[in-house]
């Protein structure tokens, strides 16, 4: 079998409300997804699900492209080596490594169709379903508006959510710890409550901080600091009894090293569209596996769902909101969560995911 042709698909749903975390400037509305298809001589086509910032299609279309055409699908480490090498110049991180990401997830949706295998029997399940967490909570939203989604989940049988603290590039302290009380009071002390600060904190604010939500509870301190700053981390980490957790900027099993060696993570984060796709994502939970982590990635539910089911050392999957508006749309069907579990898809291949044809003919880009 070989590969005989590769393109891309980007679609944009402009009906998502407008969100916004501790360091963006303005609510963002909309949402956005770059899809991957990767076609062969016996009929077999792969979806890749990528992330739509800029560049990221065109690094595909015009320097990867011609890496996949004419080789195995099914030696997926020496294509991702070939891509590797390929961006090596101006990649390894970003925009990138989100290009490799796509092409080697449609990669293995592919082989997973071939071999008629949905993708999470194929990586060798070590369970069937995954614990998933209510993510949102965004800064923009006031404070009725924030406590209501937590409880939406909780009323959904969730029993783990997540929120943004850092509101406003962390310049609105007494009201973060003022939300986390209230969205506390509102589920309740059976209900994991994880904090998500997006970077907004700077090293000693963000252990003054860590102390008052300890009042609260709290189940993860979530990037409380620049994900660059390593040391700053592992002082946070060492300052608090909450765990920190980090990760979704990071790419690559060589970043992955840097941060679990260096302590900046108790849970760390992969985000698979991200980091170099199921490939990569696979080695970095192994390697927090062997320094004895928890791995709680971000968001790309879809296919992150297959992955979870695959590592001993899951603490649970992000399940967003925001990310269910838009897949559906994009898609025809695809698994939701019961009672805080999201299981996959036992009789489809790969991902069992098919894009809407009407949808892809409405929102292309």
């Amino acid at each position: 079998m070989k590969i005989t042709d590769v393109s891309t698909t980007l679609l944009h749903y402009p009906d998502v409300p407008g969100f916004q975390d501790a360091t963006m400037a303005k609510p963002v509305p909309g949402r956005s997804q770059i899809f991957a298809h990767v076609k062969t001589d016996e009929g077999f086509e792969g979806l890749g699900i990528g992330q739509a910032s800029p560049g990221v299609r065109q690094v595909i279309d015009s320097d990867l492209r011609h890496v996949l055409i004419g080789q195995d699908p099914m030696n997926i480490e020496k294509i991702w080596s070939d891509m590797f090498w390929a961006v090596r110049g101006y990649g390894r991180k970003g925009l990138a490594f989100c290009a490799v990401s796509a092409l080697d997830i449609g990669l293995w949706d592919l082989k997973a169709k071939a071999l008629g295998l949905p993708l999470f029997k194929l990586l060798g399940p070590y369970r069937e379903a995954v614990p998933v967490y209510g993510s949102g909570g965004w800064t923009n939203y006031t404070t009725e508006e924030l406590v209501a989604e937590m409880e939406g989940y909780v009323d959904q049988g969730i029993s783990r959510v997540k929120m943004k603290v850092g509101k406003d590039f962390g310049n609105a302290e007494r009201e973060d710890i003022e939300r986390v009380a209230a969205v506390r009071s509102a589920v309740g002390n059976d209900v994991a409550l994880y904090v998500d600060a997006n970077n907004g904190y700077y090293t000693k604010q963000a252990i003054y901080m860590a102390r008052e939500f300890e009042q609260y509870q709290v189940g993860w301190y979530e990037e409380p600091v620049l994900a660059d700053d390593v040391p700053g981390l592992a002082e946070v980490r060492r300052a608090t009894t909450i765990p920190v957790a980090s990760g979704e900027m990071e790419y690559t099993k060589y970043g992955f090293r840097e941060l679990i060696a260096g302590g900046g993570a108790d849970i760390v984060q992969p985000d698979v569209v991200r980091v170099g796709g199921v490939t990569e994502w696979m080695k970095i939970a192994h390697l927090a596996e062997a320094f004895n982590l928890k791995v709680a990635p971000h968001m790309a539910q879809l296919v992150h769902l297959h992955v979870c089911c695959a590592i001993p050392n899951l603490k649970a999957m992000e399940y967003a909101n925001m990310y269910l508006a838009a897949d559906q749309v994009w898609y025809t069907e695809f698994p939701t969560q019961k009672d805080g579990t999201l299981a996959p898809y036992h009789d489809k291949p790969g991902l069992g995911l098919e894009l809407d044809p009407y949808s892809v003919e409405k929102w292309s880009v």
